[in-house]
């Protein structure tokens, strides 16, 4: 859900002792920095999401089917961000005048914000569910997250959001439009109708972060206790000791960083009709869409066997374009040897257990518990 202050005068923008003219030129000044933060923004989530959807499309050592169903659904949330997002805002803010009112092409600019953001915190809350599932139910995983239950909850979380969020769409509809001045895009004036406002967040936002605060406590102190009974046996778990901070913890930190600002002002706004400060609108509305970058980085990147597959690829396709180039840069690896031995093996065991989450690290050691 995009955010979200209802501003009635670029005066709202920035204080009392700006008016007028003042704040209009303050707003003008700033657009050219704003546009470039937007452009940049889209060029990362279209460029990272691009690199990840033409390595999972492929098979992915350590990832199920089901697995790959639910980051490639997690995936194009995100591409949405940088395809529809933001050359959307970017037609917006370039098209429209500061002293323009909401036109049904800013309802409809209005809808896919949210209808995008919604999805992408369905996905997430699919994606922590999936992990859990597969470490703490591994031997029931296969039946109770079957291919039909996989697809219906990857159509729920893409089909759900548009149903809910089909009033933005109407320019006649229960809550109105307006263009923000500060975040440079047509946001839903919460404050006209608080009632489905807050109803918005009750379906969306705390639902979807309950299920992932639960889900990745629930992994992380299985982790720990897991790590605990390694260092006992002297089994190397000081070596693997920090595995759950550097996958669960930024997980979180960056999906509650990215979002908590944007529901905070999105509520403030419903419940006192007052707006924020320029830059700190501009932060929260533009936040989410950077969590479509960082999904690539912490649900993938830090993915060893991903960023195995990723260089084959990068090897296979620089010896294909141009073959001396690759073989001055060492890219005449050969697909097989570069896997190495007894690869295939311990993926095979990660399979079988149903550790078919993206991240695989964390849940090797979940796994062990079970052997």
């Amino acid at each position: 859900m995009s955010g979200l202050s209802n501003i009635s005068s670029p005066g709202d923008v920035f204080n009392a002792d700006l008016e007028g003219p003042d704040a209009l030129r303050l707003l003008e000044a700033h657009r050219p920095v704003k546009l470039g933060v937007i452009l940049v923004l889209g060029v990362m989530v279209t460029l990272g999401n691009l690199a990840v959807v033409t390595v999972i499309s492929s098979a992915v050592p350590g990832w199920s089917r089901n697995s790959r169903y639910f980051l490639l659904s997690l995936t194009g949330a995100d591409s949405a961000f940088g395809l529809i997002v933001m050359p959307l805002n970017l037609c917006v803010s370039l098209l429209k005048d500061y002293s323009d009112g909401p036109d049904p092409f800013c309802h409809i600019v209005a809808f896919c914000n949210a209808t995008t953001y919604s999805t992408c915190m369905y996905t997430l809350a699919s994606i922590s569910l999936e992990r859990y599932i597969a470490v703490f139910y591994p031997l029931q995983y296969s039946t109770i997250l079957t291919r039909k239950r996989v697809v219906l909850l990857i159509a729920f979380a893409w089909i759900f959001p548009p149903v809910l969020l089909v009033p933005i769409s109407c320019p006649k509809g229960i809550i109105e439009v307006y263009f923000s001045t500060a975040s440079l895009v047509c946001n839903p004036s919460y404050s006209s109708n608080v009632t489905y406002s807050l109803t918005l967040t009750g379906f969306i936002f705390f639902p979807c972060s309950a299920i992932m605060t639960f889900c990745n406590l629930r992994l992380w102190f299985a982790a720990k206790r897991q790590r605990l009974k390694l260092r006992k046996r002297s089994c190397g778990g000081s070596n693997r000791s920090n595995v759950a901070s550097r996958v669960l913890v930024p997980v979180m930190t960056i999906y509650y960083a990215c979002w908590t600002p944007c529901m905070v002002i999105m509520i403030y706004n419903a419940t006192s009709g007052s707006g924020v400060p320029e830059w700190v609108e501009f932060v929260a509305v533009w936040l989410p869409t950077s969590n479509g970058f960082l999904n690539c980085i912490f649900y993938f990147w830090i993915n060893q066997s991903f960023r195995r597959k990723f260089h084959l690829l990068v090897q296979r396709l620089c010896m294909g374009f141009c073959p001396r180039v690759g073989r001055l840069l060492g890219c005449a690896m050969p697909l097989e040897t570069a896997v190495g031995p007894g690869w295939n093996n311990k993926n095979a065991l990660h399979e079988r257990s149903s550790s078919v989450s993206s991240t695989c690290t964390l849940l090797t050691i979940a796994v062990e518990t079970y052997i």
